[in-house]
């Protein structure tokens, strides 16, 4: 199954600054957003995640939002949704109407990264108030109709768990985990890919994998462990990698990780055990066209 790319990536090409509040855009410029989720499916993405990174109360806090959380969240999957629906009617020569009788052929991801902050005793979060801040964001993103919630760019265990406890206490929604190993191979907290799938594997996810990362030779490595973790079990494995590692060129960041490379990593991948496969920060639409060329040829 093949995801979609990077949303900042296409937000910053797009006019977004530095600093600014990309969830803002779901209502602002809620055609921009949908633009970016049409130009991936239009690739072949058949995820597509929701524009809700930083949708949680401690981030949008950060921008003066923290109670805007239900909009922002639901309005991007509603844009999402929007998009997904659109591509089932237009993706076929037969009659719009047996179309819309059909499941869409892409799913919506509400996208749920990390706080940015602690759990105590390492930081002033309590696991409770993490928990909640999750649930309120599943909440908006379930009404919004996603099909699915995506965890993504962790780097700890304890933020994870929480993360699930309180998605699951509002919703029954799927839920797809991945990790950020951007530290020699582990993550920011020093967890290797073989502990994260130790260590969530009895949670019953529907996915679990690698996202981000310092570079795509630690999250191929990453990912190869938690696919030898998974063995046996009914959890998917996924690879969601940056495409190669990112410089300035002109004051601008160019990530070094062409469409041809990442498309040669997308079959490594699906030999290291991944079957969800997509790309992360600086991966665009030709990224994704390039997996889907790849992945195509290798089945």
């Amino acid at each position: 199954m093949l995801a979609d790319g990077a949303m900042g990536t296409q937000l910053f090409e797009a006019g977004l600054d530095s600093g600014d509040c990309p969830e803002l855009l779901n209502v602002e410029r809620p055609e921009l957003v949908a633009g970016i989720h049409e130009a991936y499916l239009a690739a072949g993405a058949e995820v597509v995640l929701t524009n809700t990174f930083g949708g949680n109360r401690f981030r949008l806090g950060l921008h003066g939002c923290e109670g805007r959380v239900h909009e922002l969240n639901r309005a991007a999957a509603e844009i999402a949704r929007g998009c997904v629906n659109h591509q089932s009617t237009n993706t076929t020569t037969q009659s719009v109407v047996v179309r819309q009788s059909e499941p869409p052929i892409s799913k919506v991801a509400g996208s749920m990264g990390p706080t940015g902050e602690l759990i105590e005793p390492l930081g002033e979060m309590t696991v409770a108030d993490c928990a909640a801040a999750f649930a309120e964001q599943a909440a908006a993103l379930a009404d919004g109709w996603a099909d699915l919630l995506w965890i993504e760019t962790m780097s700890a265990l304890d933020e994870v768990l929480a993360a699930v406890t309180g998605a699951r206490s509002v919703t029954d929604l799927p839920i797809v985990v991945t990790m950020s190993f951007d530290t020699a191979g582990r993550t920011m907290m020093g967890t290797s890919g073989a502990e994260v799938s130790a260590g969530l594997v009895d949670l019953g996810l529907a996915g679990l994998g690698a996202n981000c990362g310092a570079n795509l030779a630690d999250t191929e490595a990453a990912v190869a462990e938690i696919a030898s973790g998974l063995a046996g079990t009914e959890t998917l494995v996924v690879a969601k990698p940056n495409a190669g590692v990112p410089e300035w060129h002109d004051h601008k960041l160019v990530y070094d990780a062409t469409p041809e490379v990442m498309g040669q990593y997308a079959k490594r991948m699906l030999d290291a055990g991944a079957v969800v496969i997509g790309g992360c920060c600086g991966s665009t639409p030709s990224h994704i066209a390039a997996l889907r060329e790849a992945l195509e040829s290798s089945s």
